[in-house]
């Protein structure tokens, strides 16, 4: 590939055993595509506000005031990280406030295997729920599931109306991740995000 590329590395703050991921992006990608592709290899749900912290400035998607940061689609990631080991810090979730570690590991990524220049490399254990109630309620919540392990009838007393509708303690599995699924979401996101020939409406 032409195209230069980026390595990252992304991990959740103050979770052990870290949620991380190592992934490709190209090295020019715009600041709204990047929080696209970290929801998709994280598995977060796009529910919530997020923004990037590169430096003392913060990008998010609709400031409202100076004080709010700037616009980040206006910038691309190589203008703002340029140097390996260079770290930024990625917020999702204004509420349950989940801070991720992004760290730039290669500034001039090659890889003769890669199907595609946006493609998650690897990555260890399970995206939180949505609404879990950050840090300390993921952990609750891991803490009783490892409670309740092995007793079915248990199982019951975790109430779900303390989570995210999409949440189930039945199917959540902490140490899971899927790397084959999440590359298929990106390939998908990629041919729907496409440029076009034309825009939706004319220019005028």
């Amino acid at each position: 590939m032409a195209q230069r590329l980026y390595l990252l590395r992304i991990a959740i703050q103050d979770i052990e055993p870290e949620i991380w991921r190592r992934f490709v992006v190209p090295a020019d990608i715009t600041l709204d595509r990047l929080h696209d592709v970290i929801q998709t290899v994280m598995g977060w749900g796009e529910s919530h506000l997020h923004e990037f912290i590169i430096g003392k400035t913060h990008y998010t998607e609709i400031p409202e005031s100076e004080e709010d940061g700037v616009l980040e689609g206006k910038y691309r990631l190589n203008d703002l990280v340029k140097d390996k080991g260079q770290t930024f810090t990625y917020v999702y979730d204004f509420g349950d406030n989940w801070r991720h570690d992004i760290t730039l590991e290669d500034n001039r990524y090659t890889n003769d295997e890669l199907l595609s220049p946006v493609e998650c490399i690897d990555g260890e254990r399970a995206c939180p729920p949505e609404d879990i109630g950050g840090v300390a309620g993921y952990e609750e919540l891991c803490q009783e599931l490892n409670d309740l392990s092995g007793d079915e009838d248990d199982a019951e007393d975790i109430d779900d109306d303390d989570y995210d509708d999409d949440w189930d303690d039945e199917e959540f599995d902490s140490e899971e991740f899927d790397l084959e699924s999440v590359n298929h979401e990106l390939l998908i996101y990629q041919r729907w995000s496409r440029d076009r020939y034309l825009p939706w409406s004319p220019v005028h």
